[in-house]
């Protein structure tokens, strides 16, 4: 369980960006982080990889906490951030092995694992071309076949729908449901509505660097579409 306790995070002193956020990610969930601009979505999940510090609160996966023990803690998840930056020196087969190489994954895994992905999303045949000749949806393609090959606990993405193609979105909504039912965690950010809507059991809505709703998706939409009941919350 990824466990977010009292999180507060500010840029200027005494100008919270978030302040005081709770909210539980639990085995199997697919969970839905929603906001408008600046509500303080990438804010949190930065905080939740460990890429910058909370001003208050805990954060903890599985009885790791962050702040105690970084290490153990980033080597059970992933993250895929709302930008694709990559070395677009390397080839993507090149890049591939340097992440399996840092997570120690044994040769039979990681081919496995790139040849199972790539696949699934039509890189195959470019892994041997720089990323510096891809195109903004194959980087995409490349930073989440990364975050894939590790198998962590818990699967972090800010926006992963951006700059893909139809056809390797369903590819992506497909890997988080068969992720989810061998108990994975899924915690994404999205501006795509119906997407969350469809895929995932749990949400969270975030105005002003406030949870102003959280539960369960069918709770929370009840006889209405997602997209109309964030409307009326973040109208009020």
């Amino acid at each position: 369980m990824l466990e977010i306790k009292n999180y507060s995070y500010e840029y200027l002193k005494n100008r919270k960006v978030v302040d005081s956020l709770n909210l539980s990610v639990s085995e199997g969930d697919i969970f839905a982080f929603v906001g408008q601009n600046g509500a303080g979505k990438t804010t949190t999940i930065k905080s939740i990889v460990g890429i910058t510090k909370p001003l208050d609160g805990n954060i903890i996966l599985d009885g790791i906490d962050l702040e105690k023990n970084p290490l153990k803690y980033k080597q059970k998840i992933a993250y895929v951030s709302d930008t694709p930056n990559l070395y677009e020196h390397l080839t993507g087969m090149q890049y591939f092995n340097f992440i399996a190489d840092m997570f120690e994954l044994t040769e039979k895994k990681r081919e496995e694992r790139i040849k199972k992905y790539a696949d699934m999303f039509e890189m195959t045949n470019v892994l041997d071309n720089l990323i510096s000749s891809y195109s903004h949806g194959m980087k995409q393609k490349i930073v989440i076949i990364a975050a894939l090959l590790h198998d962590p606990t818990l699967y972090v993405f800010d926006e992963p729908f951006v700059g893909l193609d139809p056809k390797s979105s369903v590819t992506l909504k497909n890997i988080f449901k068969e992720l989810s039912s061998e108990g994975k965690m899924i915690f994404f950010s999205t501006h795509v509505l119906d997407v969350a809507e469809k895929i995932c059991n749990k949400l969270a809505i975030i105005k002003d660097g406030k949870i102003i709703k959280t539960g369960l998706m069918k709770d929370v939409i009840k006889d209405k579409s997602l997209e109309d009941v964030f409307m009326e919350l973040t109208d009020e």
